[in-house]
């Protein structure tokens, strides 16, 4: 029917945006909207014709139940649009056509899915927080003798953070700090997994740091989606003696500071990120922690934080401020958070999760 009507040199013009599309052009837009409704119809409201133009109305109506239509994906619902177009003839043929169509109807269609899409987004959301949250331990080990502080203040959008004190056998105290890559349920998930998978290689009693995060990352290896992983700070406390052995993967962030010291130590040790690359081992390392003496696990959301200008927080920074201020526990984690503030600029939207966790020797 199209090439009976419209001239080989066909052209059809949008009177608004002044896009053109030629005679196969318009077949091929008639027939991917066809294919979207199973009862797509159109009707003649009106014909005036004069000369060699005719002016037709017509409206275009059909429920959207097959395919996706102008990135709306098909729903079920009726959708009704008006055209008025004007059409030059010559020799029984069409060999142009200007028109304008009222797209409203599809405009408040596609709002209507955005704002869909956009409660299920925030509902997503909602549970993986929900899950986040219901992992991170309700109770902080009571130990004589040292004081053991978390401080978690999560981004709007979910990130992988968390903290852990898992189980560990004659009287000793695991101490877990890690970040899972990406954000929402992905994270929230590996998350989830990573703890379960560290808690149950803990809970064998004999496990010592290194060996944990080895079998950790084998097991999270297998399972893992590509492109993403762990980082993981592990440590068990002898809370007697205030030994504290440790493994790291990959994670960045612990500091010690001595109470006679003026300046705040990495506690180093070598290990890969967990879930990369499989067969990995973990450099163990140990240290004595006696009173007054501290330690600050942390997780990246602090020292990437941004300031208006773009400038981060930053490495040095946080070291400065360890090396400054004498004080750990809920203190630490009180000024870290007031200078992250003061950085920032009072109540600029979070880009990250920030945890933080201190572990303190008291004075006998």
């Amino acid at each position: 029917m199209a090439d009976e009507l419209l001239a080989p040199n066909f052209v059809a013009r949008d009177a608004l945006t002044g896009e053109e599309a030629s005679r196969d052009e318009l077949k091929r837009e008639i027939a991917e909207q066809a294919a979207t409704s199973s009862d797509l119809h159109f009707s003649i409201e009106e014909q005036i014709a004069e000369g060699d133009k005719v002016v037709i109305r017509t409206i275009g109506s059909g429920t959207h139940d097959l395919a996706e239509y102008e990135g709306l994906a098909p729903t079920g619902v009726r959708i009704t649009i008006e055209n008025i177009h004007i059409y030059r003839v010559v020799e029984d043929k069409i060999v142009e056509a200007r028109g304008v169509s009222d797209t409203s109807p599809l405009w408040k269609r596609r709002m209507e899915q955005q704002r869909i899409e956009r409660e299920r987004f925030e509902q997503e959301l909602l549970v993986a927080r929900r899950i986040q949250h219901a992992l991170l331990p309700k109770a902080v080990p009571e130990l004589e003798g040292w004081e053991i502080l978390p401080h978690y203040q999560p981004a709007r959008e979910v990130g992988g953070d968390f903290y852990d004190f898992p189980p560990v056998a004659d009287g000793r105290v695991g101490l877990v700090i890690g970040d899972v890559s990406g954000k929402g349920i992905p994270a929230a998930v590996l998350m989830a997994s990573t703890q379960s998978v560290l808690r149950a290689i803990s809970q064998r009693g004999d496990s010592l740091p290194d060996q944990v995060l080895t079998e950790a990352n084998e097991v999270l290896c297998t399972y893992i989606p590509p492109n993403m992983f762990v980082t993981c700070f592990y440590a068990i406390l002898d809370p007697e003696s205030g030994h504290l052995s440790y493994a790291n993967a990959g994670h960045t962030l612990r500091f010690c500071k001595r109470h006679n010291e003026d300046q705040a130590d990495e506690l180093r040790a070598r290990g890969m990120l967990l879930g990369l690359i499989p067969g990995m081992s973990y450099e163990q390392q140990e240290t004595s922690l006696v009173p007054r003496d501290a330690v600050l696990f942390c997780t990246d959301g602090l020292v990437e934080a941004h300031d208006p200008r773009g400038e981060m927080f930053g490495t040095p920074r946080l070291r400065s401020l360890l090396s400054e201020r004498p004080e750990a526990g809920r203190g630490l984690s009180a000024t870290l958070m007031k200078e992250l503030e003061r950085f920032t600029g009072e109540g600029r939207e979070q880009e990250d999760d920030i945890t933080l966790l201190t572990l303190e020797r008291s004075t006998p």
